[in-house]
């Protein structure tokens, strides 16, 4: 019998680094499934996608509870690993649902609300698909659902209307900051602008999140300032938008995201975690599939 696996494979990947936040662990997870999927029996099933979108959340659940235990003794802002917007996305997935800046409110739900969340709003599953793929009865599937798109609802980030108004703010944020013009970059900012810098203790970073758009400024315009003269800088399509990806060499440093109306600039996400980048060097390196 043909291995039928290959043909969910990138659905599985979407469902599993929305529920975890890490490429690298929902890799990982979607292997343990197909080796699952090569090991069941050969009773039929009445849909191959369900039963693997059910192991997978499943298994994204358990990794989700010793992670949480994990990130209580992370060093500094904990965010998002990212990856290039062609392998997190699948087709009818809300663009904006992989965003960094989404990706880090949805650690605040818990790994149930987090799993009913993602199935109900980027997967389309119904209350009595949830229930069977979780083993929880409808009502509390409503219930966990309501929780989640409440927390979620007070914490949505920002977007701008459409891509190329994106641009356009990434293009004068990012002017101001490697000129060093302070004011300029204020004036990009809400007041209360926030950045966060997820080093994980592995490079030097900002271990509070920084707030106020003078600090933010000044932090931002010192962090460019210490760039070595061997970076460089591209603009990338990552999570969904357009960001900011600073190189040494081939290497992947920091990936740089904004969450912006379009108008100003609410928060800015850096992850230079070099653990948390190796996966998007490799796939930079592959090139185009």
């Amino acid at each position: 019998m043909p291995d039928t696996f290959p043909s969910h494979r990138a659905r599985l990947l979407a469902l599993a680094y929305r529920l975890l936040g890490s490429w690298a662990e929902a890799e990982d997870v979607v292997q343990e499934t197909h080796l699952a999927w090569l090991e069941r029996d050969a009773t039929p099933l009445a849909s191959e996608r369900a039963w693997l979108e059910r192991v997978v959340t499943n298994r994204c659940l358990d990794v989700l509870k010793s992670a949480r235990r994990r990130r209580e003794d992370y060093v500094g802002p904990w965010l998002p690993e990212p990856m290039a917007s062609s392998e997190v996305q699948v087709a009818a997935v809300d663009v904006e649902a992989v965003s960094l800046a989404f990706l880090a409110l949805l650690e605040r739900l818990s790994p149930l609300e987090r799993a009913v969340y993602v199935l109900a709003e980027a997967f389309d599953y119904s209350h009595d698909d949830i229930a069977r793929a979780l083993h929880k009865e409808p009502a509390a599937v409503r219930q966990l659902l309501h929780r989640a798109r409440a927390h979620v609802q007070e914490g949505r980030p920002r977007f701008a209307p459409d891509r190329a108004a994106h641009e356009v703010m990434l293009g004068s944020f990012f002017g101001a900051v490697m000129v060093g013009d302070v004011a300029a970059l204020e004036q990009l900012l809400v007041s209360d602008a926030t950045v966060s810098s997820d080093g994980g203790g592995k490079v030097r970073a900002a271990i509070n999140v920084v707030t106020g758009a003078n600090r933010v400024a000044r932090f931002l315009v010192g962090v460019a300032k210490k760039q070595p003269p061997t970076a460089r800088v591209e603009l990338l399509d990552l999570n969904g938008w357009p960001s900011i990806v600073t190189f040494d060499g081939d290497v992947v440093t920091s990936v740089t995201q904004l969450e912006t109306d379009g108008a100003r600039v609410y928060s800015v996400s850096t992850v230079v975690n070099p653990d948390k980048l190796v996966a998007l060097t490799k796939h930079l390196a592959r090139g185009p599939d």
